[in-house]
């Protein structure tokens, strides 16, 4: 944990304007290990599993593999093979979020929030206050989100937004660090010019052409020659930050309608494979934006500048929200297509994407395996969701995919008339359908009360789904496979909890509200948590 000033100034010495960027620690990660207490201190992966998922976050545990957010989850899994991979639970981060942000206002009026995760400051108590108040203050802001939520966040304080962002970004995990006025050059030094909000890879790639790798080579240079090198008014606003220099206010600002990106080439293209090759990359920045700012989107916008300044967009939507990177960047390159008559000079390409959400919405049906299809015709069973099949030479289904093990060995539960044991540990398939004979039980309310369903119909389990059992209260699917399914029974509020194995069909296993797994502390009105009995 780090907790430094950089102080040329002293730590006595009073500073106007001070503004906090206060960053939550792998954040939904976090919240899975705080609502699922057996996962603290074990890898964990959060993002879809199938073979085109994106990881949406790792924790700090699987960050030492060299797992990281944003990277498809394929090559996280190769990276941290030991990590449980969990499919997001938006809802329970929202809840977790909006307590956060409540607990931040009563510490400052104004947040400037950035995502579900993080947010600027400016905290009218600190105004004139010493590098030395400012930790201090901030301290106890840190101890208290951990103390009443139970999560962890780093903290930078700044005279500007893009200071405290970058020292909050230093200082983690778990770590604060403070830079007064006259301490911004020396912290910026070192760090490469990526460092700096703004500095995107076009921007990137144009400095380096000239030598210039760090913020101090960037600081350093004229003026004249960055506004010829990046623009007038971006290479004004840049240089200025770079020297540590950042008047702008900290205000509330609107929810995010759209992300993009786009590149403006030195040279006209009209090769059609460079063109795709410039909408996948620009498709890819955008994504790696949507999973930063946690959210899915169900439009993709393609804009192209022509060599006569002509600007042309096609637009694409599709029903339900999704943080696919595959689908996302397959609907740019349709567009582009379309965009693009053949010929044509391009000078401008760029993606958007809109129409977003909290968190990726799962679609009504799930696809079938041609496999499948193939066999069974139109009345085949669904594919477990979160499974997806991508064609082979047979069309043949993926092997199972497995979470992973938690140590202890789930206790079976025997169905009434079911006269054999099946002992299991937590490691299983990830889903598992099957054909539900007995209308008692199957699909359910969310918030975990039974619905009768007909005979027939498919009951499908996976890693993470959140269950209910009237005995052993709310829990979550480890894992599932050959007609059972294993659930650890536990919340924040319980500590670590049981795991036993029962029949898939079991009717007394129900879904469940996701945010039942959250403590008391995330409830409306609430004012603080009671730590777990592990806590205490």
């Amino acid at each position: 944990m780090l907790t430094a000033t950089v102080s040329p100034t002293g730590l006595n010495d009073r500073v106007t304007r001070w503004v906090l960027h206060i960053d939550m620690d792998a954040f939904f990660a976090a919240v899975e290990q705080l609502t699922r207490p057996t996962l603290r201190g074990r890898a964990v992966l959060v993002g879809g599993p199938g073979p085109r998922g994106t990881v949406a976050g790792a924790s700090y545990e699987s960050r030492r593999y060299g797992a990281r957010s944003a990277m498809p989850m394929a090559q996280a899994r190769r990276l941290c093979p030991v990590a449980t991979v969990l499919p997001p639970r938006f809802a329970v981060y929202s809840a977790a979020s909006e307590r956060v942000f409540a607990l931040l206002r009563d510490f400052s009026p104004v947040l400037e929030r950035i995502s579900l995760d993080e947010a600027f400051t400016e905290p009218p108590d600190l105004q004139g206050a010493t590098a030395a108040e400012v930790e201090a203050a901030v301290r106890a802001l840190r101890d208290r989100i951990r103390g009443e939520l139970g999560l962890v966040a780093s903290v930078g304080a700044a005279s500007g937004k893009t200071m405290a962002k970058i020292a909050s970004d230093l200082a983690k995990p778990d770590g604060l660090l403070v830079v007064p006025p006259g301490g911004e050059r020396a912290t910026l030094r070192d760090l490469p010019v990526r460092a700096l909000w703004g500095i995107g890879p076009v921007s990137e790639a144009k400095l380096h052409r000239i030598g210039v790798r760090t913020l101090g080579e960037f600081a350093a240079l004229d003026l004249g020659d960055v506004t010829a090198l990046l623009g007038q008014a971006i290479g004004t606003e840049l240089h200025a930050l770079a020297q540590g220099r950042d008047s702008r206010p900290v205000a509330e600002r609107a929810e995010t309608k759209q992300v993009s990106a786009e590149t403006t080439f030195d040279e006209n293209l009209t090769d059609p494979a460079q063109l795709a090759d410039e909408a996948r990359s620009m498709a890819e920045a955008a994504h790696t934006r949507l999973v930063k700012a946690h959210r899915a989107a169900r439009t993709v916008t393609v804009k192209v500048r022509d060599a006569d300044f002509t600007t042309i967009s096609r637009s694409e939507t599709i029903n339900a929200a999704t943080t696919d990177r595959g689908t996302l960047t397959a609907m740019a390159l349709r567009l582009i297509r379309l965009a693009v008559p053949f010929g044509t000079q391009v000078r401008l390409v760029g993606v958007s994407l809109s129409g977003l959400s909290a968190g990726e919405q799962e679609p009504l049906f799930e696809p079938v395996s041609p496999t499948t299809r193939r066999t069974f015709g139109g009345s085949a069973v669904p594919a477990p969701s979160g499974v997806e099949w991508e064609p082979g030479p047979d069309d043949a289904e993926p092997p199972d995919v497995t979470v992973a093990d938690v140590s202890a060995r789930a206790e079976p539960v025997r169905p009434a008339g079911q006269a054999d044991r099946h002992d299991s540990t937590e490691t299983g398939a990830t889903s598992e359908v099957v054909t539900q004979d007995s209308a008692a039980s199957g699909d359910h309310h969310p918030g975990g009360r039974p619905v009768a369903v007909p005979p027939g119909a498919a009951v499908t389990r996976r890693a993470g789904d959140d269950v209910s059992h009237p005995e052993f209260g709310h829990g979550w699917v480890q894992g599932a496979g050959v007609g059972r399914v294993t659930v650890r029974f536990e919340t924040q509020a319980t500590g670590p909890g049981p795991a036993r194995t029962f029949a898939l069909t079991d009717p007394l296993i129900t879904t469940a509200d996701p945010l039942d797994s959250l403590g008391p502390a995330f409830r409306p009105g609430s004012a603080s948590a009671r730590p777990s009995p592990e806590e205490e």
